[in-house]
């Protein structure tokens, strides 16, 4: 059973569309790959500075990937048909603001792009649809500022609306429900076995010595409505201050097994010298019939990490880690940036990946990111597409 936790927390030439290709960026740069192990191999690094945010695999020769330039805070869409990558307009149909939009998979044929908005802009009203040929406009998109999107299919999507509103569209119109509590994720096992995760501040274990105490909160949809569902709470002894304990993110397998992660923390620095602070509390949760059951931590490095992808061999987790089915923790390697990218040798460099997906062609895993460079005291990000190598 797998188990995981969650913290709280050499010169290369261009190609024809102005970026570095994945044969000139990788050429003499991957660690060599050994039996059993793993490596992100650059697939793509575009000519700017700046960062991707998501990336969606509809085909090997289908890859869209979104992100944003540093130095004109301009959002930037990337396509790759099989033989290269090119730098696109954002479609027409978009509503745009100051963020990149998100890339949301509705099906294999199917790929939505949807604004990204906050609380100082209105909700987006446009989105736009890739069919694999062109892009048009999605004829009834969801309403409010969506933080989370979940589809199975064209015709059986859900989504999360601020906090507290969740939504459901099941072909022909969208359905609005309330949630019981303030909500951060939600996750599908099927149409009618949803789950959401998030806080509550009400109820068993909230207020502790007079101090408010949100605690973490899940709640399923079986079809017919939102229930609240038991979740174990968390407490620090001593009290710090200002504690709030909540799950941050649901994950499911691919055998239906639900998860749960998050974290107990507090204001740091507010109440108790530093030596005496308490250490955060990691949250883990595993669906066991009628209840949730706190999981074991991994092995390893593996211990604070969220998954973010699923194989037949194990899970993928945050911070470049795979955990196996038999427990073994992997550290996934990355190469050096090539001198190209203008970051120099010596440089400090970390691969942060914001999203990773898979062909349904061959099954290859692609991740979309940035490597963080420090060089002379100056802090630059470098967009990458990276594409997982096993050892063999």
């Amino acid at each position: 059973m797998i188990t995981v936790l969650f913290a709280v927390g050499g010169c290369t030439d261009s190609d024809p569309s102005g970026s570095r290709s994945r044969d000139s960026a990788g050429a003499g740069s991957s660690p060599k790959a050994a039996a059993g192990s793993l490596i992100w191999e650059f697939e793509h690094i575009p000519d700017f500075h700046g960062e991707l945010v998501d990336i969606a695999v509809l085909a090997d020769d289908d890859v869209w990937a979104v992100g944003d330039e540093s130095d004109s805070e301009t959002a930037l869409l990337l396509h790759y048909d099989g033989r290269q990558w090119k730098r696109h307009s954002l479609p027409e149909a978009l509503d745009t603001n100051v963020y990149p939009p998100m890339l949301e998979e509705v099906d294999e044929e199917t790929l939505w792009l949807r604004p990204q908005t906050d609380n100082r802009y209105t909700a987006a009203k446009s989105w736009a649809q890739w069919d694999g040929a062109h892009w048009s406009a999605v004829r009834n998109p969801p309403p409010g500022r969506i933080r989370d999107f979940e589809a199975k299919s064209p015709d059986d999507i859900w989504t999360l609306d601020d906090e507290r509103i969740a939504r459901h569209w099941d072909g022909t119109h969208w359905t609005t429900t309330r949630l019981p509590h303030e909500t951060l994720d939600l996750a599908m096992v099927a149409t009618q076995d949803v789950w959401a995760v998030g806080r509550r501040s009400t109820g068993p274990g909230t207020r502790m010595s007079g101090e408010r105490y949100p605690q973490p909160a899940s709640m399923h949809w079986d079809g017919t409505a939102w229930k609240s569902v038991e979740t174990p709470q968390a407490h620090f002894d001593p009290l710090p201050s200002e504690p709030v304990a909540g799950l941050g993110s649901v994950f499911v397998l691919d055998d239906g097994e639900v998860f749960a992660y998050g974290a107990n923390n507090y204001n740091h620095g507010e109440s108790l010298t530093e030596d005496h602070e308490p250490r955060i509390e990691d949250i883990a949760l595993r669906r066991d019939g009628s209840k949730w059951v706190e999981q074991k931590p991994p092995s390893g490095e593996c211990a604070v990490r969220v998954p973010m992808g699923q194989d037949e061999e194990g899970l993928f987790l945050s911070g470049n880690r795979y955990l196996t089915d038999d427990d073994r923790c992997v550290k996934i390697k990355h190469p050096r940036l090539p001198r190209s990218t203008g970051v120099r040798k010596a440089a400090r460099q970390l691969l942060w990946l914001e999203e990773i997906r898979r062909s349904p062609d061959t099954g290859e895993w692609f991740g979309a990111g940035h490597v963080a460079t420090r060089q002379s005291g100056d802090q630059v990000f470098v967009p990458v597409v990276v594409r997982l190598k096993r050892g063999s």
